[in-house]
């Protein structure tokens, strides 16, 4: 019986004819490239945690007046991505323990369907993601350097905007990228939206610190204290260069995974590689778990209010 399985279409390499695939499984099959045995109770627990934690996040946000700012909104736009890994992982976990235990009987043209649907939110959480993260970084380089001017620049109106694009671009994207996963092209531009948005990111951060570490020298060597929109300017960059570390460890192999499927298919040290497609996913929903922890030991308002949302102090 077909099962579902989050990014099947991803999880081996389809430019290889099947005789060498067949023969590159052989080659990697035994010792350490036989992959992991992950069960699927980890993946339920670590996405029910995922799931409360950044359903957290977004009441706190939306609780809280003082962080209804354009900053915040993309924060929690962020998490409402992680929130669809999650959701995506206990969709596919438990149609998999229906369908195994024979208490869900489906055809498997339906099966099918909704493994691509499953795939699709998935990979609409990726692009999501990695568009937020430079969406955020963009607006904390606005927040340093045009501080005077953030609030006619960053509006309300253009926040709400981009969020709304940032939607539509991942919902059209990943549409594609499941209906034309196996042109090698699609794969291609998914992997440079990735670099792109590290290259990005990597600019305006290191940018934001050498700015942040002049201004700090500076002050010092006038024995004067640092003003406070730029101590929490650079606490902001701080913030955002551990999710860009974090999301770096947790996505990276995932992408490695698939430059390996368009460079060498059927070589056995890459087929060794794709049998630890599910340790590849278990970081994808660890990015889900930790982000949530990140902003609340990094925002002090943020702390306070999710305090008050699991004491129900409303």
């Amino acid at each position: 019986m077909s099962t579902l399985a989050p990014l099947r279409l991803l999880r081996e390499p389809w430019n290889a004819s099947e005789g060498n695939q067949s023969n590159a499984t052989v080659g990697a099959s035994s010792g350490w490239c036989q992959g992991l045995d992950i069960p699927n109770e980890l993946f339920l627990a670590l996405g029910l945690v995922s799931l409360v934690e950044n359903l957290l996040v977004v009441a706190a946000i939306l609780k809280n007046r003082n962080l209804h700012s354009p900053t915040y909104y993309f924060i929690c736009c962020l998490a409402v991505s992680d929130m669809l890994v999650s959701i995506s992982n206990l969709s596919e976990m438990l149609f998999m323990l229906l369908l195994e235990h024979g208490v869900l009987v489906m055809r498997p043209s339906i099966v099918r369907h909704m493994d691509n649907v499953i795939d699709m939110l998935i990979c609409s959480s990726v692009v999501s993601s990695l568009s937020f993260l430079g969406v955020i970084a963009v607006d904390r380089y606005i927040t340093i350097f045009y501080a005077l001017r953030y609030h006619s620049i960053m509006t309300l109106q253009r926040a709400v905007v981009t969020m709304a694009s940032v939607w539509l671009a991942s919902t059209i994207s990943s549409t594609v990228l499941i209906t034309y996963y196996h042109s090698n092209t699609i794969l291609l531009c998914l992997i440079g939206f990735f670099l792109f948005m590290l290259v990005l990111m990597l600019v305006l951060y290191i940018h934001m610190f050498t700015l942040a570490r002049h201004h700090l020298h500076s002050i010092s060597s006038q024995q004067k204290p640092p003003p406070a929109h730029r101590g929490g300017s650079l606490k902001g960059a701080v913030t955002l260069t551990i999710l860009l570390g974090v999301f770096f460890i947790c996505w990276g192999p995932f992408f490695f995974h698939l430059i390996l499927i368009v460079t060498c298919p059927t070589n056995p040290f890459c087929t060794c590689f794709f049998s630890y497609f599910n340790l590849f996913l278990i970081l994808i929903i660890c990015n889900s778990v930790i982000d949530p922890l990140i902003y609340a030991f990094r925002s002090q308002e943020l702390r306070r209010t999710l305090r008050e949302v699991v004491t129900c102090s409303w």
